[in-house]
């Protein structure tokens, strides 16, 4: 890999010397692992069709005493998707026989398809899988007016695709300067390159993208530093409706099987862009193929600092994959040797959403991934060269255990400067009516960071006045109403998505920044650091996060009461320095390549 560099931030020698003894502990796991103990792909619990797994975990640590804490706003958030215009309800397809595609639909991207500075919504459609596709529900596009309201432009802007949908990435992958718009699909795929005029074409037989499979998560990422974004896409499983086999729960009913019953994992895909148009697919050559896995969340970050972008992907019940970049076209899984495969106690669990942000200011990205109920989320803190499971130390690892978790992100939800972490919640198996009349339906989790590094829970349960009980999938983030903090798209299976609006952060201060590369294009995988007072902060311009969604490319910072901030460093993807002056606070400024001080 290279000579490691710290980056944009320093470690203190205290934390140098805390990292000792972090690696100290991890080291047993790791090697009992490597021996074979607890590694096992066929001892894993559960997952996607079933909400059992063992209940054993760490206990939490406790807060450091007299540590003070800002106070808790009450509501976070208010719900409106109706009443914005967003009238769309997402449909499963689920009739009387349960197809396990059912049971992981509904996707989300918010993106702006006219350049006007407002962020749009595309809301990703199931359907009966025993229908031809012409029979299903299209996907929908809402355009927003940048007045609190959005109107359903699908047909005009072209985008109504039928086939079953799953998930959906963002980027401009032929450097035009306008957003494009990828569906990873239960097959085939669509690519849909953005005309210029806020309409889309279908290019997907000529660019040669249109995988045909059991899409999920997928990214935009220049992986090898030519200037133009790749294409790297999740398979679930090799599945038909011909080979779904028939599982039943405790009481004997007919429920969604795990995908362990199937036993049909596969490998993931990566097309190289040719930067003609066309793509060519990389995924043997470069060695994504040696790795199978039930792929649904993707996040792609530099884990090692060594300037080439790397690739998590959280399996479903399998050991995670951690795809570091050769430099040189290649990639090599080195999830178990970095220590974020399985978690502390040697456990595959049933990973889904997926979210990155250096959360301890560090210089280095630290890792999220939300699981099954019953399973806690695992945080993996980044130390350059292995991860360390520190899901307890950070209050992660008791209360998201109650819910099954998919869309997630770390986020400065109330601008305090602090990151705070959302998940989407719903079941995968049928429980008890406990919080709606849908079996599926759980209250969505909402944890509040704080200055000691933990996380604590938010009430009432999501952040709403009143929690809001669904069986939520996709989770999308973006400031949708330019004013300064991030709100929430929540896709729900088999209802109407949730628009949740932040009102958590009106009187904190604030700084969003849209980096550009030389095209024009939102510069993917480039890194932003801004000097606030002693702290640095660190954000990456990235849209896969969460789970089969595309998020907001700009970048957020929550500045808390400060009233102003140092430089702004700008390192682009193919490792050059750029610095400039920081923009007034409570503004969303634009950052573009080559209107900045070199270095």
């Amino acid at each position: 890999m290279g000579r490691r560099r710290r980056g944009l931030a320093e470690v203190s020698p205290g934390r140098r010397a805390q990292r000792i003894g972090d690696e100290a502990r991890a080291l047993p796991v790791l090697l009992a692992c490597l021996a074979g103990a607890g590694c096992d792909q066929g001892d894993a619990p559960p997952t996607i069709g079933s909400d059992r797994a063992p209940e054993s975990q760490a206990s939490e640590a406790p807060s450091p005493a007299g540590a003070p804490l800002a106070p808790i706003p009450s509501p976070w958030f208010i719900e409106d998707a109706r009443a914005s215009g967003i009238d769309w309800a997402h449909d499963s397809g689920h009739r009387e026989r349960f197809f396990i595609p059912e049971s992981a639909s509904g996707g989300a991207a918010l993106l702006d398809i006219e350049g006007d500075g407002d962020l749009d919504v595309y809301l990703v459609q199931g359907g009966n899988l025993l229908d031809a596709p012409e029979a299903r529900p299209a996907n929908r596009m809402f355009l927003n007016h940048g007045d609190g309201t959005f109107e359903d432009v699908t047909e005009r802007s072209g985008t109504a695709d039928r086939h079953y949908g799953m998930g959906v990435a963002t980027g401009d992958f032929d450097n035009d300067g306008d957003v494009d718009l990828y569906l990873n699909n239960l097959g085939p795929n669509i690519l849909f390159a953005n005309n210029g005029d806020g309409t889309f074409t279908d290019v997907t037989a000529a660019a040669g993208v249109g995988h045909d499979g059991f899409g999920a998560g997928a990214a935009f990422v220049d992986f090898d530093h030519d200037g133009d974004l790749d294409l790297f896409g999740l398979v679930y499983l090799h599945w038909s409706v011909e080979t779904e086999p028939e599982c039943r729960n405790q009481l004997g009913e007919i429920e969604y099987c795990a995908p362990a019953a199937h036993d049909a994992p596969t490998s993931d895909f990566l097309y190289r862009n040719n930067g003609d148009g066309s793509f060519t697919d990389v995924s043997r050559a470069s060695g994504i193929e040696q790795t199978v896995g039930p792929g649904l969340g993707v996040v792609c970050a530099d884990f090692d600092d060594d300037g080439w972008v790397d690739v998590f992907v959280a399996n479903d019940g399998m050991k995670d994959a951690l795809w570091m970049n050769q430099g040189n076209g290649t990639f090599e899984d080195r999830a178990l040797l970095m220590g974020c495969a399985i978690d502390q106690e040697g456990m595959a669990k049933a990973g889904m959403g997926v979210a990155v942000e250096d959360v301890d200011g560090d210089g280095d990205d630290d890792l999220l991934v939300v699981n099954l109920r019953n399973e806690s989320d695992s945080f993996y803190r980044n130390d350059g060269s292995y991860f360390i499971d520190e899901t307890a130390r950070v209050g992660l690892g008791r209360t998201p255990r109650r819910f099954t978790r998919f869309g997630t992100a770390m986020v400065d939800l109330d601008n305090d400067g602090h990151l705070d972490v959302f998940e989407a919640c719903g079941r995968v198996a049928r429980q008890s009516k406990l919080y709606s009349d849908d079996p599926y339906a759980e209250p969505n989790i909402l944890m509040r960071g704080t200055r000691t590094g933990r996380f604590e829970e938010v009430a009432p349960a999501g952040g709403t006045a009143e929690p809001l009980a669904a069986t939520s999938r996709a989770a999308a983030f973006g400031d949708l109403d330019n004013d300064g903090d991030i709100d929430i798209l929540v896709v729900n299976r088999d209802g109407p998505p949730h628009l949740l609006r932040n009102v958590a952060a009106q009187d904190r201060a604030w700084m969003i920044l849209r980096v550009l590369d030389e095209h024009g294009r939102d510069a993917i995988g480039a890194t932003v650091a801004l000097e606030r007072g002693s702290r640095s902060l660190r954000r990456t311009v990235r849209t896969s996060y969460s789970y089969c969604a595309a998020n907001d490319p700009r970048v957020h910072f929550g500045l808390g009461d400060s009233t102003e901030v140092g430089e702004i460093t700008v390192r682009w993807v193919d490792g050059a320095i750029e610095r400039f002056d920081p923009p007034a606070l409570r503004t969303i400024a634009l950052l573009r390549r080559g209107e900045g001080r070199v270095e």
